[in-house]
């Protein structure tokens, strides 16, 4: 799920650094239709990771935390990797080492 959650964040900040920090005088040299296609990946992507996939993660996160008695400096951590583009990628990594230090069961 931090992958699915972490995945989404990167592409909405991909399109929000496109929108805003980019000088309007740039899209000028673009089709008008990129725009637009960025927009509205921004508005979907943004709804589904805000709305539908962040708040799945936090119940995902917190059920987690309850079974293997995660201390509260590591669930602050794993909730804020879905609003840190990428953060989402390195918590993942590093749970795994801590609970599967040879790997995921099969």
């Amino acid at each position: 799920m931090s992958f699915v959650t972490g995945t989404t964040l990167l592409i909405l900040f991909a399109c929000l650094i496109l929108q805003h920090v980019y000088p309007h005088d740039v899209w000028d040299h673009f089709p008008h239709f990129l725009k637009d296609i960025v927009n509205v990946i921004a508005r979907v992507i943004g709804i589904g990771h805000g709305v539908i996939l962040y708040p799945i993660y936090m119940v995902m996160c917190f059920e987690f935390a309850l079974r293997v008695r995660l201390n509260l400096g590591l669930l602050v951590l794993m909730l804020a990797a879905g609003f840190v583009p990428g953060l989402a990628f390195y918590m993942e990594h590093r749970v795994q080492q801590k609970f599967y230090p040879a790997g995921l069961p099969s």
